[in-house]
């Protein structure tokens, strides 16, 4: 794998809606040799999204998301899974990005090992919560720092630029705001 560069703060304090299509081609990375190179990603706007974990305001559960950007929000979903996103925007807006695919291209031995029932290496990755099985992150990292390879999850790039033409359309597995065009995806990928 290519020298990767770090993610500046400066990168994640934005607006969702504008970080989300740049982390496209970016790559989550852990300590023990896993990497996957982000190809879905959903925004999600705080007060004025009526989907994100925010928009009620802060909560115990959500606290991680009004916090400073460049952070990961973990939580557990359906009683049975691991999400993860990145913090984003100024603290208290509560805005973030859903981290909802990878393709493999380091690791993926660990990565079989800790998804246990993918029937391909395709499978490893793709969706949110095997994103978050694939690359052993669960609620141990909410609230790590990416930026500082905190609990040794970061966010890099190997210099590929994002998808000019990503393809644009609605959040998926929400029941509020399922129109918004805020999910982005790499078109070349596999999913």
């Amino acid at each position: 794998m290519p020298a990767l560069q770090r993610l500046s703060r400066a990168f994640f304090e934005r607006d969702p809606r504008s970080v989300a299509p740049e982390l496209l081609n970016k790559i989550l990375v852990r300590d023990d040799g896993r990497a996957g190179r982000i190809i879905e990603v959903e925004a999600y706007c705080g007060a004025e999204d009526p989907a994100a974990h925010t928009f009620r305001g802060l909560t115990k559960r959500n606290r991680t998301m009004f916090g400073q950007a460049g952070h990961l929000y973990v939580y557990f979903t359906y009683g049975m899974h691991w999400c993860c996103n990145t913090v984003c925007g100024p603290e208290g807006e509560g805005w973030g990005v859903l981290l909802r695919a990878v393709v493999p291209i380091a690791g993926i031995e660990r990565m079989r090992s800790a998804r246990g029932g993918a029937r391909s290496d395709r499978e490893l990755a793709n969706g949110p919560a095997k994103l978050a099985q694939a690359m052993g992150i669960d609620g141990s990292f909410d609230g790590a720092d990416i930026v500082l390879d905190d609990r040794g999850v970061s966010v890099r790039t190997d210099g590929t630029s994002p998808p000019a033409h990503p393809r644009i359309g609605p959040r998926v597995g929400i029941s509020r705001a399922k129109d918004f065009p805020w999910r982005w995806r790499n078109p070349d990928s596999p999913r």
